[in-house]
């Protein structure tokens, strides 16, 4: 049975990838580093800040210490929010509105697993006017591996059983929405199904990966996905 949805947050709540790929240059030009093209597309995608940064650096020869890389991201982070505050309407992907509606309509709570700091997803949720529907966010504050490895999915579970303690949420009844391929199997990795949503990369290639892949949110058909869930293998989960 399907119990709860379980979202990304780059690629799949906001269009952003293009403005971190921008930032993690900036970043490393002030630590008098050079990026090269392409980099971030290479090792970034789907990976928290902490991971991708770390990997930038030692590509460099450079090694920093806890303290350091906190120091970055947090730098990093600030100048996230304070791009974001520069645009009026922040870039989403068509249908999230109408798929969230969908989801609360069928009482299933909902919350972000992301390898972005919580600060910029909070500020994201509010400006969207999402933030009372998530219950729970797991953050790259709160966990210091990165997906592929699954600990920031089965880490919701926890908390959303925390939140309620009544509904016994187990990995298989959860739903992820992901647009990478290390955020696919972070979620396969805790015994999860996916829907990979083609906003990072091509429809044929999320179809290769996730359990369902969809261009668009406006694809995606919850009662489906539902009766799929229950056991309903004739029941395909997108229109």
């Amino acid at each position: 049975m399907l119990k709860a949805v379980l979202f990304d947050f780059n690629g799949v709540i906001i269009n952003d990838e293009p403005l971190h790929d921008k930032l993690l240059e900036k970043i490393l030009l002030e630590e008098n580093l050079r990026a090269k093209p392409g980099e971030f597309w290479e090792i970034c995608l789907g990976r928290s800040d902490r991971a991708c940064l770390v990997e930038l650096l030692n590509r460099r020869g450079r090694v920093v210490t806890e303290e350091q890389l906190n120091t970055l991201m947090a730098r990093k982070s600030l100048y996230y929010q304070a791009e974001l505050e520069k645009i009026e309407k922040l870039p989403t992907y068509p249908g999230l509105e109408d798929f969230i509606y969908q989801i609360r309509s069928a009482h299933l709570p909902m919350a972000v697993v992301s390898g972005a700091m919580r600060a910029e997803i909070e500020m994201v949720l509010n400006r969207l006017h999402l933030a009372e529907h998530f219950s729970v966010i797991v953050a790259g504050d709160d966990i210091t591996t990165s997906k592929p490895e699954p600990d920031g999915y089965l880490l919701a579970v926890e908390r959303l059983n925390e939140t309620f303690p009544n509904l016994k949420l187990q990995p298989a009844n959860c739903l992820v929405i992901e647009d990478t391929f290390p955020g696919i199997e972070a979620a396969k990795r805790a015994g999860m199904q996916v829907v990979g949503l083609a906003t990072t990369y091509p429809f044929h290639m999320m179809q290769r990966q996730s359990n369902w892949a969809v261009d668009y949110f406006t694809d995606l058909e919850l009662d489906r996905i539902k009766r799929v869930f229950a056991g309903d293998t004739k029941a395909p989960a997108v229109a």
